[in-house]
């Protein structure tokens, strides 16, 4: 019998050919003429079959490219799909409803779901007790998505989703997909019949490069058990409070001996220890979302939600956080808003338009990078970013997102010459766009989680980075202090016959140091590209090179603002970092001097955790005091540090050359006996041991606007800590 179909010859070439809009118009069940029919597009079966209770019914294939199509009852069915080689029974996804709300669509169509990742992406579920995945993707001028996997060959045709046309948003829920499953979307679009295999911007698991595959996964599993942690954030977050950050980059802070990469669980196994060994508070991960190139460090996400593959799943990152917040240590990772890479399966020209980025170069490209630039006029672009912030704080309980490049971000004109950018609206250099992003980013995230910190890598002189929207600010909890970075290790790399010609590079810092809450960072960014590690940094012959590098951090660790050291400056690394292999710990259990270093920073560490006067009052007049600050021909600096307790205070003094000074009176705030209590030059520490031991007495002599003084002896190349004896 033949079998005569109600569709168009225009309707059938488009379903076969992969170009119908509007799949569910044509598959699925539909009433024709008072009737049931059912409608299967498989390209690769034999045969279809509807499967209504113990009835089969047989489909019509209506086309040799595997429409098929039958008359049926209007009960709920399944289909039986019959191979070369297998049957297989499922649900049919053209009969499903959709599962987004119109409520949902709204929200997401206004660019004001700032939980977007609960809607877009891959989302396991059982719709009327059939289990599968919904996916959702953002492609409002595509002229068809489709999902491609494994379960369909990569075939674009076989599962076109539907599009909701006021927000473009496209849907589609697929029976039997479960966790693991690798996919795509295909989106054909209407720019020169241009096809395209994008990765989801919203996916929770990513393949391992070089492949480039989204993996459905489920992150709601884990059980976390960080309670305590997480109820206690507010205090270890705090301004007030001592954080001092060791950042690292987990491809190449250790590795195995074959040089393979660490497990997530491997590092917890190492790298906890180490961390609570060290006395740092917090680590920071240079960018774990997802990345094509070992070589970017992280700095080219293609996704954004989903933690690099490179270390496991997503659950074994979760355990990871869950297992340093058990052990007292803080998780900040780095985020990058500013830019994404041109990957033609990442974000770039999504669909076939630029979506994600600006069209025009001008605006819409980076001249240093190679990268594309957001538009964060759009709507939806910013619902994107400020949504992916909220959930590594909600779904990896992060404790914080270090922003890259922000000074990228504030201006239009960075990196570019005269004629390269395009000014606002008001015929300035300043992106209003990104800067009420940047003021959104903060302010959401903040009413969300309070306690989560927001940190700025922002190397200009900006105002207000650190002040609250609403009051004019960016709103960021705290800045990286650049300029201090630069002009410290200007400095320091002087020959100390030098440097009191340059005294005031030194002490610059404190005409701004509380214009802003600032955090110190020697970072990686220091001791790459030709800049030499941080140990060949320092003038002199080995000895003077250690010396001057443990000046350099009792120094820092004096100064006013929270600290930051990148991986292998703990321990003077002598080469530059490079992300190819793993830091060079032989140099560690070598000895001395390396092993030294080490010990004197985790002293640093945690005499810095165990005295308030360098931590509570960090961000005003009122923590800070010079003491000398005009002996440039000594090269010598020495300050006070204030707790909110009296005499909880801390005397630093720093000698940049190598001739001890002896006789070196120092002005104090209180009679009685003070105490050295950690000296750089000391002998454990691979100095000299020019110490001061023993008791120092206050004499009756003022000094440095104070009623009394005390008399020591200032080391050579060395920082020494003083306090008084209660």
């Amino acid at each position: 019998m033949t079998y005569s179909t109600t569709l168009t010859p225009e309707e059938i070439a488009a379903i076969i050919g992969g170009y119908h809009s509007d799949p569910f118009s044509i598959l699925g069940r539909h009433t024709v003429d008072g009737k049931s029919v059912v409608r299967v597009f498989e390209p690769a079966a034999e045969a279809v079959a509807v499967i209504i209770g113990r009835k089969h019914t047989a489909l019509t294939r209506i086309h040799p490219e595997g429409l098929y199509e039958g008359v049926t009852s209007d009960k709920p069915y399944k289909l039986q799909v019959t191979y070369s080689d297998t049957k297989i029974r499922r649900a049919d996804a053209y009969a499903m409803p959709s599962t987004i709300t119109d409520f949902d669509r709204h929200l997401l169509g206004e660019g004001s779901d700032m939980r977007m990742y609960e809607k877009l992406g891959a989302h396991l579920m059982t719709i009327d007790g059939i289990s599968g995945t919904r996916f959702a993707v953002w492609a409002p001028n595509a002229e068809r998505v489709s999902v491609v996997g494994n379960f369909n060959s990569w075939d674009g045709r076989r599962n076109p989703m539907r599009l909701h046309p006021a927000n473009g948003i496209w849907e589609l829920f697929i029976p039997g997909i479960s966790e693991g499953e690798l996919y795509k979307y295909e989106i054909k679009t209407r720019y020169k019949g241009y096809t395209v295999s994008k990765a989801d911007p919203v996916a929770y698991a990513a393949e391992l490069r070089p492949g480039q595959a989204s993996i459905v996964w489920d992150i709601d599993k884990h059980e976390w058990q960080d309670g305590d942690w997480i109820a206690n954030r507010p205090h270890r977050n705090s301004v007030n409070g001592p954080i001092s950050i060791y950042e690292l980059h987990l491809s190449s802070w250790q590795r195995k001996e074959d040089n393979q990469f660490l497990t997530y669980s491997e590092l917890a196994e190492r790298l906890i220890p180490y961390i609570k060994y060290m006395g740092y508070t917090h680590i920071e991960l240079l960018p774990i979302a997802e990345h094509p190139l070992d070589a970017s460090w992280g700095y080219q996400v293609t996704g954004y939600f989903a933690p690099t593959r490179r270390f496991g799943t997503p659950d074994d990152f979760q355990k990871f956080v869950d297992a340093c917040h058990q052990a007292d240590i803080g998780v900040i990772v780095d985020w990058v808003p500013a830019h994404f890479p041109k990957d033609e399966f990442g974000l770039n020209f999504f669909d076939g338009t630029h979506l994600y980025e600006h069209a025009d170069p001008r605006q819409g490209e980076h001249p240093d990078w190679g990268t594309m630039i957001f538009n964060y006029s759009r709507a939806e672009v910013r619902q994107f970013l400020i949504s992916n912030a909220i959930f590594w704080a909600e779904k990896y309980h992060i404790d914080g997102l270090r922003v890259d490049a922000v000074a990228s971000m504030l201006y239009l004109d960075f990196s570019r010459e005269e004629g390269q950018w395009i000014p606002n609206q008001y015929g300035g250099r300043e992106n209003i766009a990104a800067i009420d992003f940047l003021r959104e980013f903060n302010s959401r995230l903040h009413a969300e989680y309070p306690d989560v910190l927001t940190i700025a890598e922002e190397s200009t002189a900006w105002g207000g980075v650190t002040n609250d929207p609403e009051n004019g600010g960016l709103g960021f909890d705290f800045k990286w202090n650049m300029g201090w970075m630069n002009d410290t290790l200007r400095y320091i790399e002087e020959e100390p016959i030098h440097r009191s010609y340059h005294h005031g590079t030194l002490t610059f810092s404190m005409l701004y140091a509380f214009s802003e809450k600032f955090m110190l960072p020697f970072s990686h960014d220091e001791v790459v590209h030709g800049k030499g590690s941080m140990i060949n940094k320092m003038p002199g012959d080995d000895w003077q090179k250690f010396a001057n590098l443990r000046a350099l951090y009792g120094y820092k660790y004096g100064h006013p603002g929270k600290k930051l050291l990148f991986m292998g400056q703990e321990f003077a690394q002598w080469d530059e970092w490079t992300e190819k292999h793993s830091l060079d710990w032989h140099l560690v259990q070598e000895g001395w001097p390396h092993q030294k270093m080490q010990n004197y920073v985790r002293d640093l560490n945690l005499f810095y955790r165990d005295n308030p006067a360098f931590y509570e009052v960090d961000n005003s007049w009122e923590g800070f005091q010079w003491l000398s600050v005009q002996d440039s021909a000594g090269s010598t600096l020495a300050y006070l540090r204030n707790a909110y307790t009296s005499r909880d205070f801390v005397i630093v003094a720093t000698n940049f050359t190598p001739v001890p000074r002896k006789g070196y009176r120092i002005g104090v705030p209180h009679p009685g006996t003070y105490l050295e209590v950690l000296n750089s030059d000391a002998d454990r520490y691979g100095g000299s041991d020019v110490v001061n031991d023993g008791d120092l007495h206050t004499e009756h002599l003022p000094w440095q606007d104070h009623p009394q003084s005390i008399v020591v002896t200032l080391p050579p190349l060395a920082t020494i800590y003083i306090k008084i004896k209660l």
